[in-house]
């Protein structure tokens, strides 16, 4: 059966905001959990039971008695933009999951992006929608977004080896530009570039999904700007 082809959005880059408050001026993101630290940049209230600020970054430890990890969600609202952060887990196992949301182009947000930084390997998905409920990457029947009525599309790229077993501060960076992403992790270590028509719409919230057991994952150093123009 044919397939109806994948949305594109096409927006005019707007500046984009913290969502604090509603005369918050359009500045970029950057966020080191120092003595300044400002938790209107979160929707997720902190500190909470799994996650507070602790020694100048934010400490995330436990389970959250559900069904995923604890979880950390910042809204943005941009289109190019360059997302940087660091992390470190300091005890064993566990996993960093990252996900951009987004714009689905049909008048609703979902998932965009997924980064799963396991401790020997990176996996990235890829969630794109149609509104074609046979699409053959179609979400395990997934059902349609209530207010869009598009069905989330998987795409799963095969496990890459990354050595992250040291819990050392790592530094991941995503950088959006139209319908392209580079995914790096520590700079030269690990790199990705993908480019896809759904990374050209709108991004809305970032989420740190954290297994790090007891002993839990710091985050620390968290920016979002604007990506330059190409020259």
């Amino acid at each position: 059966m044919k397939t109806e082809p994948i949305a594109i959005v096409a927006l005019l880059l707007t500046p984009f905001t913290s969502h604090s408050r509603a005369d918050t001026p359009l500045v970029p993101i950057h966020e080191t959990f120092g003595p300044d630290f400002d938790a209107k940049h979160f929707s997720t209230p902190i500190p909470n039971k799994n996650t507070e600020v602790r020694d100048g970054v934010l400490w995330t430890r436990g389970s959250s008695g559900g069904k995923y990890p604890p979880m950390v969600y910042m809204p943005v609202d941009g289109k190019d933009i360059i997302i940087t952060f660091r992390f470190r887990h300091i005890g064993d196992g566990g996993f960093l999951w990252f996900f951009v949301d987004g714009e689905d182009g049909f008048g609703g947000e979902d998932h965009m992006l997924r980064v799963k930084l396991l401790r020997d390997s990176v996996h990235l998905e890829v969630d794109a929608h149609s509104k074609d409920e046979h699409h053959p990457l179609r979400q395990n029947n997934r059902p349609a977004d209530k207010v869009s009525g598009a069905y989330r599309l998987n795409e799963h790229l095969p496990l890459e080896t990354v050595d992250l077993k040291r819990n050392d501060w790592h530094e991941v960076q995503l950088t959006f530009q139209a319908e392209k992403v580079t995914v790096s992790i520590d700079h030269a270590l690990w790199s990705k570039t993908l480019r896809r028509p759904n990374f050209n719409a709108g991004k809305r919230k970032l989420l740190w999904m954290q297994s790090g057991g007891e002993e839990g994952i710091e985050l620390d150093d968290i920016r979002v700007t604007e990506t330059p123009p190409i020259r």
